[in-house]
C-alpha cells in the first residue's frame, strides 16, 4: 500500500531525436571514420606504397563541416587555461609526451611541474642551442614540421599536397590596393599571380609545412622582410593533417587563417598561419588587435589591417629567426613568395624539418 507509482513518459518523447543531435552524431561518426582512413593511408605511405588521390565530394565536405569544430576548439582553449593541481601535472603531460613523441630534453624548462596548465605546456620555450638559425641560406623553416609540398606556383594554383591544389587568389584574397605595397603597382590586366610578381624575371614560389601536435608550437620569421599587411579569414577548423589535405580540395581556403603580406629583398613575401581543429587560437606577437575563432562570422568574409601608417611607413621589420607567433596545438604554415628563377629549394616532400633549417637559397 505504501508503494509509489512510477510515472513514465511516452516512448516517443524519450527517444525523440532533434535534427541538431542527429547532425552532430552523424558528422562526428563520419569524422571518426575519416581519421581511421587517414591512419590506413599513413601505414601505406610508410611501406612505400603510392596512394591514389581520392577527393571528397561536396556532400562529404558539407557533412564534415557540420561537426562543430569551432565550438569544440573554443572549449579546448578554455580547458587549456584550467590550472592543474601539482600532483596531476606530470601524469597528464607524460601521457601527451608519450602519445605525440614530444622531446622534452629540448625544452628550456624540463620539469613538468613548472607548467601550470596545458596552454603553458603547449607554448613551452626551447633551449637556444637546440634550434640554430642557418645563416648560409636566404629562407629558413619558420617552424618544426613536415614538408607537404613546395615548388613554383603555376597557373594561379598551389599544391597543398601532391595532386591536390587550391586557388592562389581564394587563399590570399583579393589584391591589396594600397600605395605602400610595391606589389600592388603592377598592371591590373595581368593574372593574379603575375600581379604579385614585382620584378621582371622573377617567379612565385610556395612551401607548405604541417605542424603535428607533438611539434614545437611557435613559428618564426623565415627571412629578413617587412610585414605591411594582415588579412584574417574566419572559417572552418577542419583537420589539416596530410590525410585530410589529400582528401579535401582547397582545404586551406575553407579553414580560418591569418595572412601576413609584405616584401623582402626580392619582392613579394607572405606567411600564412592556417587554423585547424583545436587550433582556433592563432597569435601574432606584434598584432594585439587580432582575435581568432570568434563565435560568429560571415561566410566568405575577411578583415584587413595595415601596419603601414604615417608614423610607421616601414611596417613591421622582421629579422630571420625572430619570434613571430604561435599556435594553440599544431597546424600549417604556408609561405608564398617571389624570387629569381635560380632560387632552389633544399627539400624533399614528406621530410621532417626543424625551425632554423634551410628551405632554399639562390
Amino acid at each position: 500500500a505504501d508503494r509509489k507509482k512510477l510515472h513514465t513518459a511516452p516512448v516517443g518523447q524519450v527517444f525523440r531525436l532533434r535534427p541538431f543531435h542527429v547532425l552532430i552524431a552523424t558528422g562526428g561518426g563520419y569524422a571518426g571514420y575519416r581519421k581511421y582512413e587517414d591512419y590506413k593511408l599513413e601505414q601505406l605511405e610508410k611501406r612505400g606504397i603510392e596512394v591514389p588521390v581520392k577527393l571528397a565530394s561536396e556532400w562529404e565536405v558539407a557533412l564534415y563541416k557540420s561537426v562543430p569544430t569551432r565550438l569544440l576548439s573554443r572549449a579546448w582553449g578554455r580547458l587549456n587555461q584550467v590550472e592543474l593541481p601539482t600532483w596531476l601535472r606530470k601524469p597528464v603531460y607524460s601521457l601527451y609526451i608519450w602519445t605525440f613523441g614530444v622531446n622534452m630534453k629540448e625544452a628550456a624548462v624540463e620539469d613538468l611541474h613548472h607548467y601550470r596548465n596545458l596552454s603553458e605546456f603547449f607554448r613551452r620555450k626551447l633551449k637556444p642551442q637546440v634550434r640554430p638559425v642557418c645563416c648560409l641560406h636566404s629562407v629558413i623553416s619558420p617552424s618544426d614540421g613536415k614538408i607537404l609540398n613546395f615548388g613554383q606556383v603555376k597557373n594561379c594554383e598551389v599544391e597543398q599536397v601532391k595532386g591536390v591544389t587550391y586557388s592562389l587568389e581564394s587563399f590570399l584574397g583579393p589584391r591589396i590596393c594600397t600605395e605602400e605595397l610595391r606589389f600592388s603597382q603592377t598592371p591590373t590586366g595581368n593574372s593574379f599571380q603575375q600581379q604579385l610578381v614585382t620584378k621582371e624575371g622573377n617567379e612565385l614560389y610556395h612551401c607548405v609545412i604541417y605542424l603535428a601536435p607533438g611539434d614545437y608550437h611557435c613559428f618564426h620569421s623565415p627571412t629578413d622582410w617587412r610585414v605591411s599587411h594582415r588579412r584574417h579569414f574566419p572559417g572552418s577548423l577542419m583537420s589539416v593533417n596530410p590525410g585530410v589535405a589529400r582528401w579535401i580540395k582547397e582545404l586551406f581556403c575553407h579553414n580560418e587563417r591569418v595572412v601576413l603580406t609584405g616584401d623582402w629583398k626580392h619582392g613579394f613575401f607572405s606567411l600564412t598561419a592556417v587554423g585547424a581543429t583545436n587550433v582556433g587560437s592563432i597569435r601574432i606577437y606584434f598584432d594585439q588587435d587580432l582575435h581568432t575563432n570568434s563565435p560568429c562570422y560571415s561566410k566568405g568574409s575577411y578583415n584587413d589591417f595595415s601596419f603601414v601608417s604615417n608614423n610607421n611607413k616601414e611596417g613591421i621589420p622582421m629579422r630571420k629567426g625572430e619570434h613571430l607567433g604561435e599556435f594553440n596545438l599544431g597546424s600549417t604554415i604556408v609561405l608564398i613568395f617571389e624570387a629569381p628563377k635560380d632560387f632552389k629549394f633544399h627539400l624533399k616532400a614528406g621530410q621532417k624539418i626543424r625551425f632554423g633549417e634551410a628551405l632554399g637559397s639562390l
